[in-house]
């Protein structure tokens, strides 16, 4: 394999602070790099750097001249004035402009004939049929449809998608993409990692998606304190190695901190006579002091803030109804929230689920139906558009705002500026502005805020968006241990897969689906409905407290019929994944663990499916 790009003994700052200094990397042909780091590390400024947004403070970015690089920033700018399609066509590709014509021309509601017939001969000239299908599958998919709109009339999520289509259609030799899975929808991820696995694709990508990571990458390196660490496997290898590291790294560290204390013992003494100590000495003692201090500002978010009281009655949905301009959202919808709910809510961008949100946090008023709050429910609501900041604002300013002192789930009160430090803020970055702030470190200050209203029922709407992957860990364990209603909403497969043990489908036309499990057992569920046309999905029916009937319902006695074949096409699923995991490479590990996974997932949908089975059955037995 050849270097495309390499990065020798890279240093730059941001705001008067190194982020990092001497820093050697080099990407090769057909590499898939993940770059991983808490947020403040520097992650984007070296894509940016790798990217030549801009030039290094010191050293130097070697690549061939004639290598594209493609760049997808985590916020993209675009030109004044441009519309899609001025944006998306090249002027100097002859095809994409045949294709700009013609996907204009079809736009309108009356073509010129002559100008279609035109354009058939030409793009069929020019081989540019296939290419017409590939950009208009990337437009579609990244659901862009009107090329003539004015960019400036777009979300900020549309613009994002707007900037990977441009760049998936422009295949460069070297894709550097900040957070690429951000604003996209489950099924449009799923999308992109097929498209970014095909061919000899060569990446450098900063995502918090760790299904995404594993999918897509074979090459992790992380930025950590100014250093680059290599690991050549996927993210389970990553976790062990980079384990082993900060063991090694803590022995060190104690033994440096001893030494330091002997060392500080010896530059105390006799100061008059300091000019007669030894010059290397001294010189060796700056720079153990500088590697100790360093050590010590690695710390680790702690979420421990308190919950408020919740009662009996949380929230009650009695058939919601909701539509804006003719386009039906939500139709008929009822749900009794119960303690300890955790409800993933899933759907494609645009069916629903911020209105869903919006009307069970009381700012939206359904047209239709009634919300029934509970008198101690306290909400807190993690928006996915963040929180609007005054940039020239001081971060301990923010806090204090809401309020000066914090009750700890221990019983503890803390200053905001005690809690800022938990969360990562030490006193310095407190008392800066919040320009200074990277984004991820917005959002961090944005979660903390909502954790402190002591919430009981919490909604999280995209939380990964530009959080680092050891702050999700941290939030992950805070959820696990967080006894209120948590509703989720997020791409990030890994998190609904672990924190949901139920879903709200958003089904696009009005339809709230509600079904048992995660999001993995619902996919596997579908593609098993897909394969074994008689096999019906079962969907978990809105809560009712009403009584169960003596007998089978005519509803329960085909689910009874229906579950006795989904049972034999899971377990002839399992049999078939299990005899093919035999004929598996034994050293290609990562198809073998995606095997088990899938194996181990349809066993708890059988699992249940039993249990249902099982329940149905006793039932039936009973009456006759």
């Amino acid at each position: 394999m050849s270097t495309l790009i390499a990065a020798e003994n890279l240093g730059h700052a941001y705001h008067d602070e190194w982020l990092f200094k001497n820093l050697t990397l080099g990407i090769q042909t057909g590499q898939r790099v993940a770059l991983v780091g808490i947020n403040g590390a520097g992650k984007s400024t070296l894509l940016k750097l790798l990217a030549e947004r801009f030039s290094p403070l010191e050293g130097k970015i070697v690549k061939n001249k004639f290598v594209k690089i493609g760049f997808l920033d985590q916020e993209p700018s675009f030109p004044d004035g441009y519309s899609i399609s001025d944006f998306i066509f090249s002027l100097e590709n002859k095809q994409q402009q045949l294709i700009r014509e013609y996907e204009e021309l079809i736009e309108d509601p009356n073509p010129d004939e002559q100008k279609l017939n035109r354009l058939y001969e030409e793009l069929s000239e020019h081989n540019a049929w296939e290419y017409e299908h590939e950009i208009k599958t990337i437009l579609s998919r990244m659901g862009i449809n009107h090329l003539q709109q004015q960019i400036s009339t777009l979300s900020g999520g549309q613009k994002k998608r707007l900037a990977l289509a441009k760049l998936l259609i422009e295949d460069p030799e070297i894709y550097v993409l900040d957070e690429p899975t951000n604003h996209l929808d489950i099924d449009t991820i799923e999308w992109l990692e097929k498209l970014l696995t095909s061919g000899n694709k060569t990446i450098l990508l900063v995502t918090h998606d760790r299904y995404f990571l594993d999918n897509v990458c074979n090459t992790i390196v992380e930025l950590d304190r100014g250093k680059i660490y290599n690991y050549n496997g996927n993210y389970a290898y990553f976790l062990e190695k980079k384990s082993e590291r900060e063991a090694a790294d803590e022995s060190t560290f104690q033994k440096n901190k001893n030494l330091l204390k002997k060392e500080l013992e010896w530059m105390r003494r006799m100061p008059a006579a300091r000019t007669t100590k030894s010059q290397s000495r001294i010189d060796s003692f700056y720079d153990l002091e500088s590697k100790t201090k360093q050590r010590t500002d690695n710390k680790t978010v702690t979420l421990n803030v308190k919950m408020s009281r919740q009662g009996n009655k949380i929230l009650e949905l009695d058939h919601i109804g909701q539509s804006f301009t003719d386009k039906n959202v939500i139709s008929d919808f009822s749900y009794t929230f119960k303690h300890g709910d955790r409800i993933g809510l899933a759907g494609k961008n645009g069916t629903g689920k911020s209105t869903l949100l919006n009307i069970i946090t009381g700012y939206l008023k359904p047209e239709k139906g009634i919300v029934g709050k509970g008198e101690t429910t306290v909400y807190g609501y993690y928006k996915q558009g963040g929180l609007a900041f005054n940039e020239k604002e001081r971060v301990i300013d923010i806090v204090k705002s809401d309020a000066e002192y914090i009750k700890m789930a221990d019983g503890q009160t803390i200053s905001a500026s005690q809690l800022l430090t938990l969360f990562l803020f030490p006193p310095k970055k407190q008392h800066g502005m919040v320009e200074k702030l990277s984004g991820g470190e917005k959002k961090r200050l944005h979660l903390m805020k909502v954790l402190m209203q002591n919430p009981n029922f919490l909604i999280l709407d995209e939380p990964t968006n530009d959080l680092d992957i050891d702050t999700l860990n941290v939030l992950e364990e805070f959820l696990e241990n967080f006894p209120g209603v948590l509703i989720l909403v997020s791409h990030d497969r890994y998190l609904l897969d672990k924190m949901s043990e139920q879903l709200f489908i958003m089904e696009g036309n009005g339809d709230v689906q509600i079904y048992n499990g995660n999001y993995s057992e619902y996919r596997i569920s579908l593609d098993v409905a897909k394969d074994k046309p008689a096999t019906k999905v079962v969907k978990a029916d809105t809560i009712s407290s009403a009584p169960a009937p003596v007998k089978l319902t005519y509803k329960e006695q085909k689910e009874l019929d229906d579950s006795e074949q989904a049972i034999a096409s899971f377990e002839s699923e399992i049999a078939a994944l299990t005899n093919g995991l035999s004929e598996i490479d034994p050293v290609n590990y990562q198809q073998i663990q995606d095997q088990t996974l899938k194996i181990q997932t349809i066993q708890q949908h059988l699992d249940k499916t039993m249990e249902r089975w099982l329940e149905l059955s006793e039932k039936a037995g009973s009456t006759t």
